[in-house]
């Protein structure tokens, strides 16, 4: 076997999962997908595609017209990458892969925020490179200076962000963004930005990708999973400028060949006919966002509140119980599910992850059993 692939375990997402499933009549608040419909105009375009027998291989990088479409739409955002510059992907978990793939050398730093989305630190190791880790502000903002520190310290050429940011809902702000374009300007290292909540911001949106003196330094990754309620879907796409592209695209080419055909032309109608969809679906997040935290306030529990995204992190470090027993706790005695902050790296310990991608009513039971077993702690 595989060494590297032996060292990695798991993720604690799935581990605690496992433990979910074992009681029966749980309520979740762990499940990382939108609980709304995907648009009809992507559904009624896939069936198309179906009956015009357009089952067949794609071009490598994806169809054209879908590529174009993101152009379109990512301008509509300050970000300038032309069709030529994008690449289709089976989800933005396949786009991460063939980047990290195509940039990682055996036993190179990497630096990765904690608390982070877990794939990040796994794939680099089952690659072959090694995790450092960089820590956020106490509001999960970032941190400029312990960047600079972790960048001179690691001797690193490759920064992960991940904003909007999975688990905290943290987002990043125009002056964290302008410091970091400094920053990149004066270093000589690759930046993978992943977007993929990038849809789903409560404030005003924020990317290194938005200039273009850098882009040649900037891996862009995102895609439609969170944006159109479609994660299964599995369809992403990874933006860069040439000679980045061509590398990734030798990854991305043996690994998957093409990205599902039909699901491509789905997203196309999706871009051009379901932005309506998604303002909705925005809409309605951030009211269940603001129910949440009233809630969390309300009983006592520390928190940020997100700005993005679907998730909120409180705090649970003054209960003196590690994250992954508080929730065992909390699943055992009130069958409610969370999962444990520690699944998110070393920087996610002491917190726990609520997702709020249910209805008001699943969440308003949910948070009235975590308010009764926090009395008795």
């Amino acid at each position: 076997m595989n060494e590297n692939v032996k060292s990695v375990q798991i993720s604690g997402i799935r581990k605690f999962y496992n433990e979910v499933v074992k009681v029966k009549g749980a309520i979740s608040l762990t499940l990382g997908q939108p609980d709304f419909n995907t648009p009809n105009c992507i559904k009624e375009e896939m069936k198309k595609a179906i009956d015009e027998d357009k089952t067949t291989y794609t071009p490598n990088a994806g169809i054209i017209q879908l590529r174009e479409e993101i152009s379109k739409y990512l301008k509509t955002l300050n970000i300038n990458y032309s069709k030529e510059d994008i690449c289709i992907t089976v989800g933005g978990s396949e786009g991460l892969y063939s980047v990290f793939q195509s940039l990682v050398n055996p036993g190179e730093n990497v630096l990765i925020p904690t608390p982070a989305y877990p794939a990040y630190e796994s794939i680099v190791k089952i690659i072959g490179g090694k995790v450092f880790n960089y820590n956020l502000n106490e509001d999960f903002s970032l941190n400029i200076e312990e960047i600079k520190r972790s960048l001179d310290e690691s001797n690193s050429k490759i920064l992960v962000l991940s904003f909007p940011t999975n688990p905290t809902g943290a987002i990043l702000d125009k002056e964290g963004r302008d410091k970091l374009i400094k920053l990149i300007k004066d270093r000589e290292i690759i930046v993978i930005t992943d977007e993929i909540y990038a849809s789903i911001i409560y404030d005003d949106y924020y990317s290194i990708a938005q200039e273009d003196e850098i882009l040649d330094k900037v891996i862009y990754i995102s895609g439609f999973s969170k944006m159109f309620s479609a994660t299964g879907l599995r369809i992403g796409y990874v933006c860069s400028k040439k000679d980045l592209m061509n590398e990734i695209m030798k990854v991305h080419q043996y690994g998957v060949s093409c990205a599902t055909s039909i699901v491509q032309y789905g997203m196309i109608s999706g871009l051009k006919n379901g932005l309506s969809e998604v303002e909705k679906m925005k809409q309605e997040f951030k009211n269940r966002r603001d129910f949440v935290c009233e809630r969390l306030t309300k009983m006592g529990l520390e928190h940020t509140v997100p700005k993005g995204a679907f998730y909120v992190f409180p705090s649970i470090k003054k209960f003196n119980l590690s994250s992954y027993e508080f929730c065992r706790k909390l699943l055992n005695e009130e069958k409610v599910a969370c999962v444990p902050g520690d699944a998110f790296g070393e920087g996610g310990e002491g917190y726990i992850r609520i997702s709020y991608c249910y209805s008001i009513e699943e969440l308003k039971l949910a948070l009235d059993k975590i308010e009764d077993f926090i009395k008795r702690l």
